[in-house]
């Protein structure tokens, strides 16, 4: 069923179950996957977002996105459809990426390269480095840098 062409959501290319990544040792958590192929350039998903109140703390908060190009960040969102679900990944390693339109409290993610049916999406959180909440996460996403530089 084609989606309404006026809907501001839609996820229609995406469903949500248990991550690859997931597992004993980080726990067991659900990721994103395209329920479709998906070609390079093509969008995978548009939806709005919920600005979160003033004074909201996002580096606590996992779940809910940086909303401003603006550092330190004060404006967090809640993402609607099944942006929330999209694990992270070193840059340059993603098969998707995020477009926010911060004016307008939109987003559309966009394949990176193709994807088939079933593989898990991904996307580099534009925060991993710097939130708070994201430490541990950013260690294992990056560990083999640091294994590396250990090795040098």
């Amino acid at each position: 069923m084609a989606s309404h062409p006026e809907t501001k959501i839609d996820c229609s290319k995406v469903y949500v179950k248990k991550s690859t990544f997931s597992n004993e040792k980080t726990g067991m958590f659900d990721g994103a996957f395209a329920a479709v192929s998906i070609k390079e350039g093509e969008l995978i998903e548009k939806g709005v977002m919920r600005r979160l109140p003033d004074g909201f703390d996002g580096n606590t908060c996992p779940y809910i996105f940086t909303w401003s190009k603006e550092r330190p960040n004060k404006t967090w969102g809640m993402a609607s459809g099944c942006a929330p679900f999209y694990n992270t990944c070193k840059e340059g390693t993603a098969n998707t990426r995020m477009v926010r339109f911060f004016d307008e409290d939109r987003f559309e993610i966009y394949a990176a390269r193709d994807i088939e049916a079933g593989d898990e999406l991904l996307h580099t959180y534009i925060s991993l480095k710097w939130r708070t909440c994201f430490q541990e996460l950013n260690e294992i996403v990056h560990a083999d840098e640091s294994e590396h530089k250990t090795m040098d």
